[in-house]
């Protein structure tokens, strides 16, 4: 059981660590080479260049010793752009993200004054722990377990309680309330974007006289005959994104080369054809790659070619646009047949966020991959406690001397002693949630979603789950069984839930040290990216041959939601549960709070690229997983209440959370609905006010290729004979079905077909070729 002293020790190393990181960061920064890795966001929207150089050594170093005496200027100014002109840089994700962080100062900080000015008097007036046959620390002096049996003071711990979920649900409120105004303010505001004008259509029912494409324009033509514009189908690619992808490689080969070869004409460059090059024929390398490449293009046509009329690539779903906002949101929030389960319509993701590799997976086997990976997710949360347990065990005094007899007297001397009590078992249960995440995402791409960010939220759900089942609720389970052990033997069966009950507030010392582990250290470490700054610098002298290959190598990626926000979330969760229990916690998470948010404002300005725009659609969930760490600590309170005969007070915590969970409902009608619909009045609003401002707008050339296949894109290159148009001539007013089951569709085609049709009025007004034509 970590002591205050050990505490005091972790605390020493973690704010060491975190020093050096930062001081570390502060000069590598000012470094030129390393101006790529700490800058990079800058460099991909084309806002920076390369730091000019005077001489060699200026190539690498910064000579301006100036600079160094001011290499914490960095926070402040991560501080000074205000939010409006961070959701320009970045985007709204990004900014709602950050004020999570936000969030958990304003919750913390006021709970935390109140609960040292009221709770760690009341608890450390008493002294049941002297009486108590338990291992305890000067620490839990400070908590509940300090309060004797059936005292009226625990009628303190339930208005502290009522308080600590009165004003995190107000702030919860009011920040719920900015968010979604946000939302809309953003949708409202924001530029014309494709996913404004397209829904996702599912399921479109097999048909043996029609295909596909003929069955989705028909059904819209009859359906939506007014505000139907155009479709592009969802096809398996993934075998023809291997090939592109192939190519794309050996284009950067061949440009190297090429480049090698201009700058010493005299001598060609060769090569062999073996494995890595290092065996085989010798070859001419411009030759190779050239002849190499021209016959993977053909490769590309022919593929291309099969995807696009072979039945089995083409898959039952389709990308369906409109003329309007407005259309687009009755279609995308409307049922269309009378089959629930058949042309299933939903907002399409923003061509970015789509996930297209898995728009190739049948709709049918959708549920079945679900089942298995919810399976499989289960056995790994619940079966994952057994090598935590059992890591934790051996990262404690006692099991390190029982292992290895042989260090007990160095393990016994005070200093080492703090280090393995304070720091080593926080270290260890961090390394070990290391790839978790990654899992986690592997096990969503498998489900099947089809966006990005449905990806991450999903994965943060589960990591979140994950954290509470094994970390939070496996901590003190495996930690009340092997320091409480010998006490368990020693006592009868009705003493064993009072230990139980004095346990669950004695673990606050071991995520006091994983809060300084992983939120102190580790978020300095955050801002250092040792990582990115090895791997920037390897591949820069080892595999960067072009100027391509040096923007890849440097391209920082997008902020990692699935992995942040959960841990964000199990900082509310400790900080909810403690607060009324082991209220000495909490200063330790407000650093947290603090030292993540000027961290993450800092890294989201300068080097996280936003790789898709959700208009943070991941709120709902945030604002959810803070109430379930509400009624966790509230429920947890009534047992641990329940071990120290003070039952009577159980009625009111009940109390507290049906009150809780009336909030949440509240909250889910009043504001969740702007999260996952788009008000009709607003897509009407910003309809009126574009056609307006752009009346010969040609909105179906803005919409045409949109969310067409990036493979398709980068195989247009070389498929010269894929240049086909969609405007044909004859002036048909009806577009002709093989299907005997229904009549021809008495409206105008809008898209490829054996027929044009005449142009409407609002065609006529967004498309002057179109009213040359018509006139």
């Amino acid at each position: 059981m970590a002591t205050l002293g050990d505490i005091g020790v972790s605390a020493a190393i973690n704010l060491l660590s975190a020093f050096i990181f930062l001081v570390a960061f502060a000069i590598l920064r000012l470094q030129p080479f390393n101006d790529r890795v700490y800058f990079p966001k800058w460099y991909v929207m084309g806002m920076r260049g390369s730091p000019t150089h005077s001489g060699f050594v200026t190539r690498f170093v910064n000579l301006d010793f100036r600079s160094y005496l001011r290499f914490l200027n960095w926070m402040p100014e991560a501080l000074r752009m205000p939010e409006p002109e961070l959701i320009e840089h970045a985007g709204l994700d990004y900014a709602v993200y950050l004020r999570i962080y936000l969030i958990g100062l304003k919750i913390f900080v006021p709970i935390t004054i109140l609960a040292w000015a009221i709770l760690v008097p009341v608890n450390w007036s008493n002294g049941s722990l002297a009486i108590v046959n338990v291992t305890s620390s000067n620490i839990d002096k400070l908590s509940i377990s300090n309060i004797p049996l059936g005292s009226d003071r625990y009628w303190t711990h339930i208005v502290m309680s009522y308080a600590v979920t009165f004003w995190t649900c107000f702030v919860l409120l009011k920040e719920y309330e900015t968010v979604a105004n946000m939302r809309l303010n953003f949708i409202s505001s924001e530029k014309r974007r494709p996913n404004q004008f397209t829904v996702l259509v599912k399921n479109v029912p097999p048909d043996a006289d029609e295909s596909v494409s003929e069955l989705v324009e028909h059904f819209f033509l009859v359906n939506h005959p007014d505000q139907y514009l155009t479709h592009q189908l969802v096809y398996n690619a993934n075998k023809l994104a291997k090939l592109v992808k192939k190519k794309k490689k050996m284009k950067n080969w061949l440009d190297y080369y090429q480049i090698k070869y201009s700058k010493n004409q005299a001598l060609k460059p060769t090569m062999k054809t073996g494995f890595l090059g290092l065996w085989g024929k010798k070859v001419d390398a411009i030759e190779h790659y050239t002849s190499a490449i021209e016959k993977l293009s053909k490769e590309i046509v022919d593929e291309r070619g099969r995807v696009e009329k072979d039945p089995k690539s083409i898959m039952p779903a389709a990308f369906v646009s409109f003329k309007s906002r407005w259309s687009a949101a009755v279609c995308a929030q409307t049922q269309q047949t009378r089959n629930p389960t058949m042309w299933l319509t939903e907002w399409a993701p923003e061509p970015r966020d789509v996930y297209w590799r898995n728009l190739a997976i049948p709709y049918v086997s959708l549920t079945v991959r679900r089942l298995i990976m919810s399976v499989a997710f289960f056995f790994l949360t619940f079966f994952f406690i057994i090598p935590i347990a059992f890591v934790q065990s051996l990262a404690s005094i006692e099991g390190i001397e029982k292992r290895a007899a042989f260090l007990k007297p160095i393990i016994e001397t005070p200093f080492i002693k703090s280090v393995i009590q304070g720091f080593l078992p926080g270290i260890v249960l961090k390394l070990f949630l290391i790839f978790l995440p990654s899992i986690l995402m592997v096990m969503s791409k498998f489900e099947g979603f089809l966006s990005l960010s449905s990806l991450e939220r999903r994965a943060a759900t589960r990591f979140y789950i994950f954290n509470v089942v094994n970390v939070f609720l496996g901590s003190i389970i495996t930690g009340t069984a092997f320091e409480q052990l010998n006490t368990f033997i020693k006592q009868s069966t009705k003493e064993i839930p009072e230990t139980i009950g004095v346990a669950i507030p004695i673990k606050a010392t071991f995520f006091i040290t994983y809060i300084m582990v992983d939120g102190w250290a580790g978020i300095a470490a955050e801002v250092l990216m040792v990582r990115r700054l090895i791997l920037y610098h390897l591949k820069n002298s080892l595999l960067v041959k072009t100027e391509k290959d040096r923007e890849e190598a440097m391209y920082p990626g997008g902020l990692s939601f699935n992995n942040g926000e959960p841990r964000i979330q199990f900082y509310f969760l400790l900080g909810l549960v403690y607060a009324t229990v082991t209220p000495v916690l909490l200063p330790f998470i407000i650093i947290f709070f603090a030292f993540a948010y000027v961290v993450f404002r800092h890294q989201i300005i300068n080097v996280y690229n936003q790789e898709y725009e959700s208009a943070a659609a991941f709120w709902p969930d945030v604002h959810g997983r803070v109430i379930v760490a509400l009624l966790i600590s509230q429920v947890l309170l009534i047992g641990l209440l329940s071990t120290k005969k003070a039952a009577q007070s159980t009625p009111f915590l009940v109390v507290l959370s049906v009150l809780t969970i009336w909030f949440y409902r509240y909250c889910k009608g009043r504001y969740e609905p702007a999260f996952v619909r788009f008000p009709l009045q607003e897509a009407l609003m910003k309809d009126t006010l574009e056609r307006a401002r752009e009346p010969n707008l040609n909105l179906k050339a803005y919409l045409q290729n949109a969310y067409e296949h990036p493979v398709f894109k980068a195989a247009e290159e070389d498929d010269e004979d894929g240049d086909t148009s969609e405007e044909l001539e004859t002036e048909s007013i009806i577009v002709p079905t093989k299907r005997q089951s229904r009549r021809n569709t008495p409206v105008p085609s809008r898209v490829s077909g054996a027929s044009s049709p005449r142009p409407s009025l609002n065609d006529v007004r967004e498309d002057p070729e179109v009213a040359a034509a018509a006139l």
